[in-house]
């Protein structure tokens, strides 16, 4: 369709790499809020991008990344998590855990794609899209200074404190 919103191609995928700029992103999130990666220039970025509000390993993950946020702040980092969750629904996350940063819902999936963890999953055999666990460290200028993909949650949050801090 001509004037379609389509700009994504397929092959984009998965071509992130450190020391190239991060996708830009302008995205609603928890509390009705707004958020663009050019409004957080001069401060690292952890993007986070998890499958799914409430379940148990996303859960443990965020409440890593708020039991650390302190830290993350010393090292001028702003931790921001990523899924297609619902406005709502972050909110309900947020207040449960008490997590004291923002989450995105980028539910049309647009994020999720730009920065290629929307891919195929296996679970028991069978095959759907979804969102691989993966975290992006962003520098002060916008480039991407790590990327930790299809990760475990376990002593994540600590690699990237430590990777935040050497920045």
């Amino acid at each position: 369709a001509p004037g379609g919103s389509q700009h994504f191609q397929p092959n984009e995928m998965n071509m992130l790499e450190t020391g190239k700029k991060a996708p830009a992103f302008n995205a609603v999130t928890d509390g009705d809020g707004k958020i663009a990666l050019k409004d957080l220039k001069g401060r690292n970025v952890v993007l986070y991008f998890y499958p799914k509000d409430m379940t148990p390993g996303c859960t443990t993950e965020a409440e890593g990344f708020r039991d650390a946020i302190k830290d993350f702040e010393k090292a001028n980092t702003v931790v921001i998590g990523v899924s297609k969750d619902s406005v709502k629904r972050h909110d309900n996350f947020k207040a449960k855990h008490d997590l004291p940063f923002t989450l995105i819902s980028d539910e049309d999936g647009k994020i999720c794609k730009a920065y290629g963890v929307w891919q195929i999953k296996k679970n028991y055999g069978r095959e759907y899209m979804g969102i691989v666990r993966s975290t992006f460290l962003i520098d002060e200028k916008g480039k991407i200074a790590k990327i930790w993909s299809n990760l475990r949650v376990k002593g994540h949050v600590d690699t990237v404190l430590e990777a935040a801090q050497s920045l």
